[in-house]
C-alpha cells in the first residue's frame, strides 16, 4: 500500500548540485553529453564577443572527455565575499551564479547569452570529474571536481607570464544520464563551426585525439563566406545580400546601445533551404521571435518593392510565407537581455526581438532591393509562385468538399482565407474574451468560436450522444472533423483549420475549461490531438507599464508568470528605472485586456507561446486509466487519494 503520509518531513530541500542530478533534464538536453561541453564553448566565446579572446581549442580525448581552452582574462582567482570560497568554485558549484547578470556598462559582459548562472555548474553536476585551469595574474591555478565536489580548493600550482591568461576546462560526462554516452562529434563540428562563422577574427580549432585529426575553422568573411559555403550546391537566384546594423549611442528607438543583428539571406528556385540562427551567438535551432523580425523585415520590404513596381497579378495577394519560403539565410542577433524557451536555449522568446530585428533589416533590404532591381524582380517572382500554387492548393480542398458542408455555427466568426494549411481557430471562454479575440485577431487566418460557460465532461459520454450538447456540435461543425474513436480511420483532409487553439483565462476557471475541452478532444477527436492540431494559448499573468525613461518612450512589457515578472523587475533596475515608478497589472481574465493587448501577447503567430498538445509516448490504455481517475464520475475517492499523494508536488497560485 502506497505511503500516503503528508506532513513537515514530506518537505525536502535540495541543495547545492543536487537539484540538477534530481532533474537534469530541465537543466539540459539529455540525447547526448554535447549541451554540457557547448555550456563551456559558451562561456570562451562570450569572452571572445567581449574582445578578450582570439583563439579557442576544442580536443576530444580518447577517454571521452572534452576540453576547451581560450586565452580570454580567465576566471577571477580570487575568494568570494560571500561564499567564502574561490570565485572558480563559486561558477562550478553554486547555481544561478556568475559575471553574466549586471548587463550595465560596468559589467563584465554586455551581451552574453549567460541568463541564469547555472551553466558550467550543470556541466560539473553531470560529469564524473571536471578540471579547471586559470591562467591570471601571473599565475597557473588548478581545481579538480568529483562528482561535482572540489577535491580540494582552488591552488595556485605554477607561475606563468604575465601577459599570459585564460581559462582550460577538462570534462569527463557521466554517461548514466545521456542516451548516447559520449559526445557526438559531428554535431560538435557543427557547433564549432558556426562559432567561428559568428565571431570573425577568432580562431576556432577541434583536436580528436583518435584519428590525430586537428580542424580549423576561421571566417574573415564572416556570415556571407559561411552562407556562401552552405550553398555552394545550390543555384542562387541572386547574389547574398549580407549586412550588420546595430543601435548606435544615443539611439532613441527603445533599444540599448549596440543592440542590432547581423544577417546574410539569399534566395534559390529549387534545392535544400539552409536557416540557421544565433543569440549573442547561441545557436537557436527552433528558431524563435529573431527569426520572425527578419521574416518580417524581409516581407515588408520585398511587399514594398513588388507595389511600388506594379508587380503583383489580379488577386495574388502575397503573404510572408511566400516571400520566406525559398529564402537561405545565417541570423546573429544581439540582445540585451535574451529571454529563452528553457535552458538549452533552443528558443529565443523575447518579444521586442521581434521588433528589433525586423526594424534592423527593412530600411536595408529596401534600399538593396531598390538598388537593384532585376534582383528584386526576381525574389517577387519566386514569391508570386509559391503564392500562386498556395491558392491552388487551398482551390484543390474547397473542391473536395463540395456542396454538402454543413451550416457553420451562428457564433464562429470565420477567417477570409480558405487555406487550411494557414488557418486557425481560437475557443475562447466567454463572450467578453471572444469579443476582444473578434477585434485583434488577423482576419485573413484567424477564426474565433466563443464558449459559453463550461463544457460538459464528455470522457463518459458515447459518440452518438454528444451532438445534444450545442457547443460540442459547433466545436466539431466548425473544425469539420465528426467525433471518432482512437482506433477509427478518420479523413483528416476536410479539416478546416491547420491549428485549434484553446485559450481560457489564466486561473483556476480556466484551466478547468481547458482541462474539460482537452477531455473532449483526447476522448473522440483523438487523431486530431495525434496530428499536432491542438495547442494551448498562454495569456500572460501580468503587465508592467513602465514610464518613459532617459531616451526610452512608455512601454507595455508582458510577463506569462511571476519568474518572468521578477526578471522584468530586475531589467528595469538595471536601466535605472527609478524603483515603484513602475506599476504592474495582474491580469483577471482575458476579457480584461483590450484587442491589441490579446494580439500582442496572444494570437500574434511571432510573438504568442502557445503550447502544442501532445499525446504521451505510454500505451493507449495507460493515457485511458489516467484520464478515467482524473474525469470519471466514479473515481472521487482515487482521485482524493491520487491528490493527497502528489500534494506536495504543486505549485499553487493563490
Amino acid at each position: 500500500m502506497a505511503n500516503n503520509k503528508y506532513d513537515e518531513s514530506s518537505f525536502k530541500v535540495l541543495r547545492g548540485l543536487e537539484p540538477v542530478r534530481q532533474r537534469p533534464g530541465m537543466y539540459t538536453n539529455l540525447e547526448s553529453p554535447n549541451h554540457l561541453i557547448a555550456e563551456v564553448v559558451d562561456n570562451a566565446c562570450d569572452e571572445a564577443l567581449a574582445n578578450f579572446a582570439k583563439n579557442i581549442s576544442v580536443i576530444a580525448h580518447a577517454d571521452g572527455s572534452v576540453s576547451v581552452q581560450d586565452d580570454g582574462r580567465g576566471i577571477p582567482v580570487g575568494i568570494h565575499a560571500e561564499e567564502g570560497i574561490s570565485v572558480v568554485e563559486v561558477a562550478y558549484t553554486v547555481l544561478h551564479s556568475g559575471g553574466k547578470f549586471d548587463k550595465d556598462s560596468g559589467g563584465a559582459y554586455k551581451f552574453a547569452g549567460g541568463l541564469h548562472g547555472v551553466g558550467v555548474a550543470v556541466t560539473n553536476a553531470l560529469s564524473l570529474k571536471l578540471e579547471v585551469t586559470v591562467h591570471r595574474d601571473g599565475g597557473e591555478h588548478f581545481i579538480r571536481f568529483i562528482n561535482g565536489v572540489a577535491a580540494a580548493p582552488l591552488a595556485r600550482v605554477a607561475d606563468c607570464p604575465k601577459k599570459r591568461s585564460g581559462t582550460m576546462v577538462r570534462a569527463w560526462p557521466d554517461s548514466k544520464y545521456f542516451d548516447v554516452p559520449n559526445v557526438i562529434l559531428p554535431q560538435l563540428e557543427r557547433a564549432l563551426r558556426s562559432k567561428a562563422v559568428l565571431l570573425p577574427g577568432v580562431k576556432v580549432s577541434l583536436f580528436t585525439e583518435k584519428t590525430g585529426e586537428t580542424r580549423t575553422w576561421t571566417y574573415p568573411d564572416g556570415l556571407r563566406g559561411y552562407l556562401n559555403e552552405a550553398m555552394a550546391e545550390q543555384e542562387m537566384a541572386v547574389p547574398i545580400f549580407a549586412m550588420e546594423k546595430f543601435i548606435p549611442k544615443g539611439g532613441d528607438s527603445g533599444y540599448a546601445e549596440g543592440e542590432g543583428a547581423a544577417w546574410a539571406i539569399v534566395w534559390s528556385a529549387e534545392g535544400a533551404i539552409v536557416r540557421e540562427s544565433y543569440v549573442n551567438l547561441i545557436p537557436t535551432w527552433s528558431g524563435g521571435t529573431h527569426d520572425s523580425g527578419l521574416r518580417d523585415g524581409v516581407f515588408n520590404a520585398v511587399k514594398s518593392f513588388a507595389e511600388l513596381h506594379g508587380l503583383l497579378p489580379k488577386g495574388v495577394k502575397l503573404v510572408p510565407e511566400d516571400v520566406f519560403s525559398r529564402a537561405s539565410f545565417v541570423l546573429s542577433a544581439k540582445v540585451l537581455d535574451p529571454q529563452f524557451q528553457g535552458q538549452t536555449k533552443d528558443k529565443l522568446v523575447s518579444r521586442d526581438a521581434l521588433r528589433l530585428v525586423s526594424l534592423m533589416v527593412k530600411d536595408p533590404l529596401d534600399l538593396w532591393l531598390n538598388e537593384h532591381i532585376d534582383f528584386g524582380k526576381r525574389i517577387t517572382e519566386l514569391a508570386i509562385q509559391q503564392a500562386q500554387t498556395r491558392l491552388r492548393s487551398a482551390q484543390k480542398v474547397e473542391k473536395k468538399k463540395g456542396s454538402s458542408v454543413a451550416v457553420l455555427p451562428g457564433k464562429l466568426t470565420d477567417c477570409s482565407s480558405s487555406d487550411s494549411t494557414r488557418t486557425e481557430l481560437f475557443l475562447v471562454e466567454g463572450d467578453s474574451a471572444g469579443g476582444s479575440a473578434k477585434q485583434g485577431r488577423n482576419k485573413e487566418f484567424q477564426a474565433v468560436l466563443p464558449l459559453r460557460g463550461k463544457v460538459l465532461n464528455t470522457f463518459e459520454v458515447e459518440k452518438d450522444r454528444l451532438f445534444a450538447n450545442n457547443e460540442i456540435h459547433d466545436i466539431s461543425v466548425a473544425i469539420g472533423v465528426d467525433p471518432h474513436g482512437p482506433e477509427d480511420k478518420v479523413d483528416l483532409s476536410g479539416m478546416r483549420y491547420n491549428g485549434i487553439y484553446i485559450m481560457a483565462d489564466a486561473d483556476v476557471d480556466g484551466a478547468h475549461i481547458s482541462t474539460l475541452l482537452l477531455t473532449l478532444f483526447f476522448r473522440h477527436f483523438y487523431q486530431v490531438v495525434l496530428a499536432g492540431k491542438i495547442y494551448l494559448a498562454q495569456p500572460p499573468l501580468f503587465r508592467v507599464d513602465v514610464p518613459a525613461h532617459g531616451k526610452k518612450p512608455i512601454r507595455k512589457i508582458y510577463a506569462l508568470n511571476e519568474g518572468e515578472l521578477s526578471g522584468i523587475e530586475d531589467r528595469l533596475r538595471q536601466e535605472k528605472v527609478r524603483e515603484g515608478s513602475w506599476s504592474i497589472s495582474r491580469f483577471k481574465g482575458l476579457g480584461e485586456m483590450n484587442a491589441e493587448q490579446l494580439w500582442d501577447t496572444t494570437l500574434n503567430p511571432d510573438t504568442r507561446r502557445s503550447l502544442r498538445v501532445n499525446v504521451a509516448a505510454v500505451p493507449y490504455q495507460e493515457n485511458m486509466d489516467m484520464f478515467n481517475m482524473l474525469m470519471g464520475k466514479h473515481e472521487a475517492s482515487t482521485r482524493r487519494a491520487w491528490l493527497e499523494y502528489h500534494g506536495n508536488e504543486v505549485e499553487g497560485d493563490i
